[in-house]
């Protein structure tokens, strides 16, 4: 082993040493509610499938339709010869389904995130996060070189303290700061709770702040007509910057912002990581188009009640209280990372998969296994899960 290899192979054992060493685990199955992993055939209460459309037969033909009529991949960047229809007619479906003017996919979230905040932002800019949002908009604050702020998590005193902040020094002569913008997600990725939007959106205005909104988790889950928790608060129309992904609830994958012309001509010309990556392929886009399409269907509100349904009958069965908002999203802290990983490994003994959560995912300290609820799960599955999860709790006790 050379020089280079010793170095690493130390860094991993050390890693391993704290319980936070990860591997990848190959699935050889579609991700559903059963995952097939070295041979075994596991209940998977880890993937942010929701609605249980990722294996749908109508993503599934939207799909192999795109391929059939324009290939396997889009060849080139968006803005040399990679914007293909099925781009278009994503985008338009992402308009009209989240209510703005317009709307911009990008091949990831992060990569979303990392265009997003770049093209907007500057050194002389402000941004102010909650101290939970997603690693992908804490690396794209970093990168955008603006001044970073970072409010207690859904703490409206605590934000309200860093406009004040942030307000007087725009005032100041020198340097001065452009522009001001809060960002949080609307539903949290890793405790399953949820921002105050109304209340932030009246913040950010009383203060002259944009705001950007993560939905990633809340898409197709909420609201009238299932935009997200935006909609469910009745705040779409304040908020600047909507962005979310394709992946969770909508089953396809990529990234979007939703905004207005000017917000969305400006990233197609400004964003990096649209302008210099190539265009994803087109049978994603295509299957994200036909995913929006079903949440929008009365299918698709038949499997958001059914997932609503599942989550109470999981915090029934664990003895909790259904909050008034449900999330798919509950966490079972552990604390301990070691311990986080070796409960996950009882769990797959027992033919369950929820992966061990640990730094830098979640603060250290705060292992968790993140049980991730789906419409497609059966009260049966459930009630078994919550068993084996109620002998993980007395044992920690």
């Amino acid at each position: 082993m050379n020089q280079f290899d010793q170095e690493l192979t130390g860094r991993l054992n050390a890693l391993r040493g704290q319980g936070l060493r990860r591997e990848l685990r190959r699935v050889d199955s579609p991700c559903g509610t059963r995952i097939r992993i070295n041979g075994r055939s596991l209940l998977n209460f880890s993937s942010n499938d929701y609605l249980g459309l990722a294996s749908h037969p109508q993503l599934k033909e939207a799909a192999i339709r795109a391929v059939e009529k324009f290939g396997a991949g889009s060849a080139a960047s968006r803005l040399i010869c990679g914007s293909l229809a099925p781009h278009h007619e994503l985008e338009e479906t992402l308009a009209s389904f989240k209510g703005t003017e317009a709307a911009l996919s990008f091949s990831t979230g992060y990569a979303t995130a990392i265009g997003t905040l770049g093209a907007l932002l500057g050194r002389d800019d402000v941004i102010i996060l909650d101290k939970l949002v997603h690693a992908c908009i804490v690396d794209a604050a970093r990168l955008s070189g603006a001044k970073i702020r970072v409010f207690a998590h859904n703490d409206l005193n605590n934000l309200e303290d860093k406009l004040k902040w942030a307000a007087g020094r725009s005032r100041h002569p020198s340097p001065a700061t452009r522009h001001l913008l809060v960002v949080t997600e609307s539903l949290f990725s890793m405790d399953g709770d949820i921002a105050p939007l109304r209340e932030m959106v009246a913040l950010k205005e009383k203060y002259g702040a944009w705001l950007m909104v993560d939905e990633a988790h809340a898409t197709g889950l909420y609201g009238k007509h299932r935009r997200g928790l935006a909609e469910e608060f009745g705040v779409s129309d304040q908020i600047e910057i909507q962005m979310g992904t394709l992946g969770k609830a909508l089953g396809a994958s990529g990234g979007y912002i939703g905004g207005s012309r000017p917000l969305i001509d400006y990233l197609v010309n400004r964003a990096r990581s649209f302008i210099f990556s190539t265009a994803p392929v087109p049978a994603a886009a295509a299957a994200a188009t036909a995913a929006i399409r079903m949440v929008q269907s009365d299918e698709g509100a038949a499997r958001r009640e059914l997932l609503c349904s599942n989550i109470g009958e999981f915090q029934s069965a664990m003895g909790r209280r259904p909050p008034a908002i449900p999330s798919a999203i509950i966490p079972f802290i552990i604390g301990d990372e070691t311990r986080a990983v070796e409960a996950a490994a009882r769990l797959r003994g027992q033919n369950f998969y929820v992966p061990a959560i640990r730094y830098p995912t979640v603060a250290r300290g705060q292992a968790r296994l993140r049980v991730a609820l789906s419409a497609a799960h059966t009260a049966a599955e459930i009630h078994q899960l919550a068993a084996a999860l109620e002998q993980i709790a007395d044992r920690k006790n």
